[in-house]
Formats: C-alpha cells, structure tokens, sequence
C-alpha cells in the first residue's frame, strides 16, 4: 500500500507564489494598511465629535424662541 501524501500541482504552485513575494513588499503593504487604519480613525473620531457638539447645541435650546404663557392668577 502506498503512503498518501497530499500534493497537487496546485497547492505547490499557491506556495511557490507565495514564496517569490519579497518579505519588504509585505511589509510596505501592511505598514501602508495599519497608518490608513489610524488616519480613518482619527478623522472618524473628529468627525462624530463634531457631530455631537453639534446636536448638542440643537437640544440646549439658545436659539429658541421665548413662549408668552398665560398667567394662572387672571381668572
């Protein structure tokens, strides 16, 4: 009985192809990747604060008008 080894063509070739990206191109990408990840945050971050005050200054209600409300004393 022969021994049952797992080897496609395809799965060397997958390898292979792994295998000739240089390690510096990787590491471009990935720091490249993570800096993008950080920006996006801190623009996201600004963003939805800004967002807030914003809607804080809506609900603190300086720019609304003042009602007259009757008095309970003029029966």
């Amino acid at each position: 009985m022969p021994p049952v080894t797992p080897s496609s063509s395809s799965d060397s070739e997958r390898n292979r192809v792994l295998f000739t990206i240089p390690q510096s191109f990787l590491l471009q990408v990935g720091t490249a990747s993570i800096l993008l990840l950080l920006i996006a945050e801190k623009a996201t971050l600004e963003s939805l604060q800004a967002f807030g005050e914003a809607t804080e200054e809506l609900f603190r209600g300086d720019r609304l008008p003042i009602l007259n409300f009757p008095d309970h004393n003029e029966s």
